[in-house]
């Protein structure tokens, strides 16, 4: 996947993802803190044909099923290696 960042100058910045099937979508981190995911069409690939608005609950939400991992299972993995590394086991 290919990805850019954008500063747009009074907006904030945008995330540009490209993904290997060439389709396009970004993340609008804007002044305020919110963040807006951005679903181009085939024809401007500058010009968002929709916009989603999310609160930051949300936005969590969304990252946390991208994740590969739940977030309890890689603090757990996290726990054991630290442990390892310290001699002891988890």
């Amino acid at each position: 996947m290919d990805i850019t960042r954008t500063t747009v100058p009074g907006v904030g910045v945008v995330h540009h993802f490209l993904t290997r099937g060439g389709q396009r979508f970004g993340v609008l981190l804007d002044q305020t803190g919110l963040r807006s995911l951005l679903l181009y069409g085939p024809d401007d690939p500058d010009a968002p044909v929709q916009r989603i608005q999310l609160d930051h609950d949300e936005a969590d939400q969304i990252a946390e099923v991208l994740h590969s991992a739940p977030i309890a299972d890689r603090l757990a993995s996290l726990e054991r290696r630290l442990a390892e590394l310290h001699g002891g086991s988890a």
